[in-house]
């Protein structure tokens, strides 16, 4: 079940600037994103998790963890935050986990009820064996902990073309449209997508249903990509929006292939 939260409104004005007050109240990931759905998403995100993480103390589980957080700040700042990534430079380039661990996502398991919170943001897309990885979240939260996940929706215009593309191209888009310098370089994305079946958001839906799972947020939206390219390459980003219009046109319902990205939060009965 998909729960609304209302956002504080200090907070999305703050959100929306560039004022210094900001860069104390939210995480850079936050900051960085063009204004839009992506980002009122994650405001929402931040909402549930403040309302609904315990008070105090918390122990946070992020599968895959490069340098910046997309934890709210109060959050972060009164956890412990254990990382596992399989990559050398994601790990060398995290500064915020209390314990970094080499590691696999799919293999390595914690004590169980260990985590009040288990995070995976961007990470799902890369993993060749989903299900694994989801069980050993669920294995390492406490009753009532919450699993957050961010991820692309393979079934949009943006999921499609990463599906089918070369990863050279997803190395130039990087570079030529979202203008990274680093695009491609040894720990910077973009990295290799795979996308198993269970990124699908039907197919998460039906795993967390499943396992005892309580979907208590659900939000596709317009990837942060068409806001970037609009304000970056007009021209381009005009021709994409004219494409996605006519796509959308011949699907059912209120079907929007711009909604490139999604998140899940998921609590353990």
């Amino acid at each position: 079940m998909t729960k609304t939260f209302a956002l504080d409104s200090t907070q999305a004005a703050f959100a929306e600037t560039s004022d210094p007050v900001a860069a104390a109240m939210f995480p850079q990931s936050l900051l960085a994103l063009a204004p839009g759905e992506a980002r009122q998403s994650l405001l929402t995100v931040h909402s549930i998790l403040q309302a609904k993480l315990p008070a105090g103390d918390l122990a946070i589980y992020e599968a895959g963890g490069g340098s910046t957080s997309f934890l709210p700040l109060d959050v972060l700042r009164r956890a412990h935050v254990t990382v596992v990534d399989i990559d050398e430079d994601q790990i060398r380039n995290n500064d915020y986990a209390q314990n970094a661990i080499l590691g696999d996502i799919q293999t390595h398991r914690f004590t169980p009820d260990s985590f009040d919170l288990v995070i995976c943001y961007n990470v799902i897309e890369h993993v060749p064996d989903v299900e694994a990885a989801l069980l050993g979240f669920c294995q390492s939260l406490k009753g009532n902990g919450m699993i957050l996940i961010g991820a692309p929706n393979p079934r949009s215009l943006s999921g499609f073309v990463t599906k089918y593309s070369p990863h050279w191209f997803h190395v130039w888009f990087y570079r030529h449209v979202r203008g990274d310098t680093n695009a491609g370089l040894p720990g910077h994305a973009p990295f290799p997508t795979l996308f198993h079946p269970l990124v699908t958001p039907a197919n998460l839906d039906a795993f967390a249903e499943e396992h005892g799972l309580q979907m208590i947020y659900r939000k596709q939206y317009e990837s942060p990509r068409y806001p970037e390219m609009r304000r970056r390459k007009p021209v381009l980003a005009a021709l994409v929006d004219a494409a996605a219009t006519v796509m959308n046109f011949f699907l059912p319902g209120k079907t929007d292939v711009r909604h490139g990205d999604y998140h899940v939060i998921l609590r353990k009965r």
